[in-house]
């Protein structure tokens, strides 16, 4: 980039940046890096510059970059969650590009440091994740490559399964020797310690654990950090590479939580912010095409951005001309910009998209269920409740199978069993006999999930060797 593309660039930053503050807009320090496709396409790959090395991450690089030579699509920036927060813009962007990316960014990280799924993750999980990387390395290094990656493989596999809830409960102790280093058996008062004369308490709390016959007490969605907890197999440098794993997940997690959120809140934002520049009417055009490309509808799959800032507009204008009844709720006239700042902290996409997309909105934008029969599309539904509740349930634990672990020490055997939480989807047949296989690595022993096939409650087994089926 020559020197005076970078002077317009951060004269554009600044500009950009104040009237962004001016809307309201609150965000962590902006750090802006100007990359080359290989770059840029490497950190979509792999999620973050300081990632881990692994053969998935250059699968999806190829296909992506593949794309992207093939003019097929093309990422113009990137944004990272952090504290300060990272993006990186392509190197071929022109400045008008830049401005609307710039703009973009912005109301990300305004979101990052502003929704409450996010208020939970690292911010330091650029220097967290090239700790990972070194760590991971070594293993490599002690273990062999081949072992390692072979166990990174199983993890990957399952990645999506943990509880990202905010709050959440311990989970109770492997066995009653492990109390002693348990926190929530340890003293609570400042004279508790009195009690330790006498090893009654002690000795009561350990009964108190032995009467427990079932691991977990309750079904546990955390699959990820019941295996960390629990399985009798893992060596320790296992341990910790799954500790790292799920700490990434985690942080990834609140991203597939507020896709149609995020992306609507960036959108309009930076629709806002570009009509208060003084652009050219050569800019102006090259904007107006780059925005219609960005935020136009599809007539055979939901486009988050489109569908997240036509719901936010919607919430504005009807915020701003309350209806009668809205007022005797004790909503006031032209609140609509203050309803959207604090529906941004405090929805998801599953109650963004439950509270919000309201009938009048959808009979507005035309929205419909469809499916494919033979080689035509034919619309099968356009009663708001049912497309409202189609939209959710897409969204629900991040559009992933809801598998639980039922029990650990199933058939007193230490068998590992799973449950899926079947609503009306069944589970890919072919990639669950793909998974199962990864999950007793992980675990050592025989695993059984239990699902729902051609309307029939099924089990299917893997004991190491083979893999079986049978109905329930």
């Amino acid at each position: 980039m020559y020197l005076s593309e970078t002077k317009e660039l951060t004269k554009a930053i600044e500009e950009i940046t104040e009237v962004a503050k001016g809307f309201g807009l609150d965000f962590y320090p902006m750090r802006y890096e100007i990359c080359p496709a290989d770059i840029i396409y490497t950190f979509g790959a792999y999620g973050m510059p300081t990632r881990f090395t692994h053969w998935s991450f250059g699968k999806q690089f190829h296909k992506m970059k593949l794309q992207y030579d093939l003019g097929l699509s093309q990422i113009y920036e990137l944004v990272i969650n952090s504290d300060p927060c990272y993006a990186f813009l392509l190197n071929t962007n022109s400045l008008i590009q830049n401005k609307l990316i710039i703009a973009h960014v912005l109301a990300h990280c305004d979101f990052f440091k502003n929704n409450i799924r996010f208020s939970n993750t690292r911010k330091d999980m650029v220097e967290s994740m090239t700790a990972t990387a070194e760590r991971i390395a070594h293993y490599e290094m002690v273990h062999g490559k081949e072992e390692v990656e072979s166990f990174l493989d199983a993890i990957l596999s399952i990645q999506e399964h943990i509880d990202p809830s905010i709050v959440r409960f311990k989970l109770p102790p492997k066995t009653e020797d492990d109390i002693a280093d348990d926190d929530s058996y340890k003293k609570r008062g400042e004279y508790d310690d009195l009690w330790s004369l006498d090893s009654s308490e002690k000795q009561s709390q350990k009964r108190k654990i032995k009467k427990q016959k079932k691991i977990p007490p309750s079904p546990e969605k955390d699959l990820l950090l019941f295996i960390e907890e629990y399985s009798r197999e893992l060596e320790d440098w296992q341990r910790d590479v799954l500790t790292m794993m799920r700490e990434e997940m985690l942080y990834f997690w609140p991203q597939l939580e507020t896709k149609v959120m995020n992306e609507g809140w960036a959108s309009y934002w930076h629709q806002r912010i570009m009509r208060e520049l003084d652009l050219t009417t050569a800019e102006t055009l090259e904007y107006a095409k780059l925005n219609a490309g960005v935020v136009q509808p599809s007539r055979t799959s939901i486009n988050p951005y489109y569908l997240g800032i036509k719901i936010f507009e919607d919430i504005e204008e009807r915020y701003n001309n309350p209806t009668e009844e809205m007022i005797r709720n004790g909503c006031e006239p032209n609140k609509g910009r203050d309803k959207i700042f604090e529906v941004r902290e405090m929805e998801s996409d599953i109650s963004f998209i439950r509270n919000y997309l309201t009938k009048e909105l959808v009979a507005k934008e035309d929205m419909y269920l469809f499916e494919k029969k033979g080689r035509d599309y034919r619309i099968t539904e356009k009663d708001y409740m049912q497309i409202r509740d189609q939209l959710v349930s897409q969204r629900v634990n991040g559009g992933f199978p809801y598998i639980t672990v039922e029990n650990g020490d199933y058939l007193r055997n230490g068998e590992l069993y799973l449950r899926h939480g079947f609503e009306d989807i069944e589970l890919d047949i072919k990639y669950l006999e793909h998974v199962l296989p990864y999950i007793h690595q992980l675990w050592g022993r025989s695993v059984h999930l239990e699902t729902v096939v051609e309307g029939k409650e099924t089990l299917y087994t893997y004991d190491g060797k083979e893999m079986y089926k049978q109905r329930i």
